[in-house]
């Protein structure tokens, strides 16, 4: 893609309630736009980060056996007064009424909605197990809504519904999607835990949550140093007050808090923060009881189904990978989440040799598929051009310039900030070296 003819519109400066790197980057480098109040319009860059994480989601999950499907974004509000979850949902939930003045909602989250789709279909214990899932718009009216995407009122979220004959089972597939979404984060390229945590307004008997670590983030967790273990401290620390006081201090005062007691396994334990990025729940007859969701056994008897869900923030996660992968000059994207793995820098592209030989290197790139975009703007002088890479945060630029002459180009790693002198011959076979 040329930059010419891309739509990208970088900006110097970020909104002054913009206070988290991956909110004024974001907004910066023209990846998402603002429309209101925890609102946000995806512009293209925004968009193939999106996608590039939808897929990942996509892929692990239908490589583990789940169905995707996709439900109305809009749901009867009957459907929540029959869980009994209409009040606990309260003021997070828009309601609104039709011209007839049937009464519905904007989908926080869809148990109820997806209950209703598989009680209507499933009868018999030899229709179960299913796992279905959709990657779908969710809406939940905030109170207040903050840094940027991370916290807004409309998001893309992966919510997924497995409906079973027995605990045991519905334990397995627990089981099954926890290992899943450990590659989901893996590929991703992040840094993550896994912590035990509170059902919250979910319900069910036990849930896990996925923290990308983030000296940002708004949970505290304790995890341990030299195991799996990690727990949010909701869950270890009785006293609301100070949990409260924990979660509003920041990484670097949490640093001087040291934990008495050891992990299980014997070494220390340490606070760290994290921004949730997946849940996952045993809900076992939470929602099949009162919604009435049976199947006939091997006897002809009638049973509740036993279910679990399983929830990833599709959209929350490309705010997640700036916050963790960032420096003071813009992103810093992962190979797999980024919208383009390699910028052609033509230094001057009044130059027309310079301008061919970006375009020569741009063309063999893209015949790699090595998705590339070429900065042949003719305006911008080379500093300009430099600091919109940065703030883009691409993970390496080819620089067409000086030593042209000697058939040099310079390869930048934006990760590392690393220079490299390669023939212009072989920038190519580099490049492609680079991303084994």
């Amino acid at each position: 893609m040329k930059f010419t003819k891309f739509f990208i519109q970088t900006q110097k400066d970020a909104p002054s309630d913009a206070v988290l790197p991956s909110h004024q980057y974001l907004l910066k480098g023209g990846f998402v736009s603002q429309e209101g109040a925890g609102l946000y319009n995806y512009l293209p860059l925004g968009k193939m980060v999106l996608d590039n994480i939808r897929n990942i989601v996509k892929e692990e999950l239908d490589n583990a056996g789940a169905i995707e499907v996709q439900l109305s974004f809009v749901t009867p509000h009957s459907l929540w007064e029959e869980s009994g979850r209409s009040e606990t949902m309260d003021k997070e939930m828009l309601r609104f009424k039709d011209r007839k003045d049937n009464s519905f909602v904007l989908s926080p989250t869809n148990e109820e909605a997806m209950v209703n789709l598989v009680r209507q279909r499933v009868k018999s214990y030899k229709d179960l197990p299913v796992n279905l899932y959709q990657i779908n718009t969710k809406f939940r009216d905030e109170a207040r809504p903050r840094f940027g995407i991370l916290r807004g009122r409309e998001f893309l979220m992966k919510d997924g519904y497995s409906f079973h004959t027995s605990t045991e089972d519905m334990i397995r597939e627990f089981n099954l999607m926890e290992y899943t979404y450990k590659k989901i984060f893996t590929r991703l390229g992040l840094e993550f835990r896994v912590v035990q945590a509170d059902s919250g307004a979910i319900g069910g008997s036990g849930s896990k949550e996925f923290h990308v670590i983030a000296n940002s983030g708004e949970d505290t967790l304790v995890i341990c140093n030299s195991c799996d273990y990690g727990a949010n401290i909701e869950t270890i620390f009785e006293d609301e007050s100070e949990v409260d006081a924990l979660n509003e201090l920041s990484y670097e005062e949490l640093q001087n808090k040291k934990i008495e007691q050891k992990c299980s396994c014997g070494c220390k334990l340490s606070f760290k923060k994290g921004i949730e990025v997946g849940h996952i729940f045993q809900l076992g007859d939470r929602y099949s009881a009162p919604l009435k969701a049976e199947f006939l056994n091997k006897d002809q008897r009638k049973e509740n189904m036993q279910m679990a869900t399983f929830g990833i923030g599709v959209s929350r996660l490309i705010a997640a990978v700036i916050e963790q992968n960032h420096d003071d000059k813009g992103c810093i994207w992962t190979k797999t989440t980024t919208p383009f793995m390699c910028e052609v820098i033509v230094s001057n592209a009044k130059k027309e040799d310079e301008l061919n030989a970006g375009l020569k290197v741009y063309e063999e790139l893209k015949e790699n598929n090595i998705s590339t975009l070429i900065d042949d703007r003719v305006k911008e002088r080379f500093g300009f051009k430099m600091k919109d890479f940065e703030l883009l945060g691409f993970p390496y630029a080819i620089i067409i310039g000086k030593k042209l002459q000697e058939n040099i180009v310079e390869v930048v790693c934006r990760r590392s900030g690393e220079k490299t002198d390669v023939a212009i011959d072989e920038v190519v076979a580099f490049i492609k070296d680079k991303l084994v």
